[in-house]
Parts: C-alpha cells; structure tokens; sequence
C-alpha cells in the first residue's frame, strides 16, 4: 500500500510540472525583433488599393512629422519630378505678398472680360477666392507684375524644384507648361519650411498664404492644401498637396494622378482622404 501511495504522489507530482511548464508557454508573447521593435509594431497601410479602387495610375506620399515616418504608394514616381501646375499658386501667392504686387489677400483685381472655361473665373476677384478657386489668370497677372528678375531671385532663394523659369516670355506660364519641374518629394520639404516659417518671406506673408491655404477646420484638425492639374502632358496629371495638423502633429502630403477627362478631378482629394484615415486620421469626418 505504501509503494502504491508513493507512485500515486510521484505521478501527480509529474503532473503538476508538466501542466505548469505548458501553462507557462501558453503565456509567453509572440517573438519580436529586438533589431526593428518599432517597425514590427507598426504596419504600413496598402496605400495603393486606393488608386486601384479608382482605376488610376498615380502616386502618394504622407510624412508623419513627429514619427519621422513615411507612407507611400509608387516611391519612383514620388521622386519624378514633373510642373507643378496650380499648386504653385502657393509660392506666388507668397512672392506676391512679400513683394506688395498685391498688399494684402482681399484687394480686387479685374477680370480681363476673356470667357474662359470654368464659369467661377469669370469674374472680379481677390488673392483668397483666386487661390479657392484655382483663377489662373489672377495668378497670371501676379507673374507678370513680379516680373522675371525677382521672380527668378525667389526660385533661387527657396530653392524651388529645378529652379527653372525659361525666359521673361514664359513669366505667367513656366509653372503651367514648363520648365520649371518638382517632384512629390521636394513638396513635401517645401511645405515642411513654409509651416516652419523657414522661408525668405516675411512672418505675416507666410500667416496669411497659411490661412488662406485652409480647406477644412473642425475642433479635432485642420487640413490645408493646394490642387494642381497638369493639362500639358499625355496623360495629364492631378495634384493635391498640402498638410494635415491633428492630435498635436503634423503630417505632410503629396499626391499625383494620371487624369483622362473633368470627372477624375474630385479623386485626388478622395485619395488623399481615404489614405490620411488609413492612418487613423480624418475618422470622425465622412
């Protein structure tokens, strides 16, 4: 009887360490890379769906500034450089301040009484509205008043994409048509100095060309930017760029599109958007 006990306590014994040491691995985390913790812990979003979703070729790029993290989607493209088009109303809309061609973002210039496609051009109109409504001859004329020289001067000073602006023929047309070229990349740094203020403007040009960059502001964040349509390659080219300051950061952005007909034109906005709540952001809106 007392053997019988012995081997009875000896198995239970057995036991007990067995079904700790099983319980004991059920417990254990998955393994991780003691090399790249962070990056393991964070998995990038499948930017490109979005394209694919709207049968278009294109590109993205989002910086999270306080992460120093990058999100893309087509990095080639995000480092071809191409016009920039209407998003380089921001720089004109800076240089025109700066220089007093316009003193402030609300004195009217008049329309030239030329009909020209997009009805909300037709009109009188200021640096704000011209800005919102993308009203290329406004900004035209801005060209034309700074004039080459100092045009010329400013590219140099900023650095802007390949500094070209042709010749004093080209002055209301090198952004539109070339020469002058930038790629996603290089307008992510652009508007990375422009909200640091690290530009050769003055502080109250670059608040105003800020505020009048706003495109939506709620209690959560504010989001500014600048569309562009590229109209003189094949196929042309959308843009949308701009920065995003939400839960005490800011992230930066640069999108491209490849545009067919009037009715892409609303994609490089929803694009951005869909990618920006890829990252958690823009959730409580739409």
């Amino acid at each position: 009887m007392r053997s019988l006990v012995f081997i009875v306590i000896g198995c239970l014994a057995i036991l007990s360490v067995i079904t700790f040491e099983a319980m004991y691995v059920l417990a254990q985390p998955a393994s991780t890379s003691s090399e790249h913790p962070a990056m393991l812990a964070v998995k990038a979003p499948n930017l490109g769906r979005h394209f694919q979703e709207f049968g278009r070729e294109g590109s993205i790029l989002i910086y999270d500034s306080k992460n120093n993290r990058i999100y893309e989607h087509n990095p080639q493209r995000n480092a071809t450089a191409i016009a920039p088009a209407s998003t380089f109303k921001i720089f004109n809309a800076l240089v025109a301040l700066e220089t007093g061609v316009v003193p402030n973002d609300v004195v009217v210039l008049t329309w030239d009484g030329i009909h020209r496609e997009i009805d909300a051009w037709n009109h009188d109109t200021n640096l704000r509205q011209a800005f919102k409504d993308s009203t290329v001859w406004f900004y035209q004329v801005l060209a034309r008043r700074i004039g080459y020289e100092r045009m010329q001067q400013f590219i140099n000073k900023v650095g802007y994409g390949n500094r070209q602006i042709g010749t004093a023929a080209d002055i209301d047309h090198f952004w539109l048509q070339q020469p002058l070229q930038i790629t996603p990349k290089e307008q992510i740094k652009f508007l990375q100095r422009l909200y640091q203020g690290d530009l050769p403007f003055s502080q109250r040009t670059i608040n105003l060309v800020k505020d009048i960059m706003v495109r939506e502001q709620t209690p959560d964040y504010t989001l500014r930017g600048k569309t562009g349509w590229l109209t003189s390659t094949k196929p042309q080219v959308g843009w949308f760029v701009g920065y995003l300051e939400q839960n005490k950061n800011v992230y930066f952005f640069a999108t491209t599109l490849n545009m067919y007909k009037p009715e892409d034109a609303p994609a490089r906005i929803e694009i951005t958007r869909r990618s920006l709540k890829d990252l958690g952001l823009l959730a409580q809106i739409n």
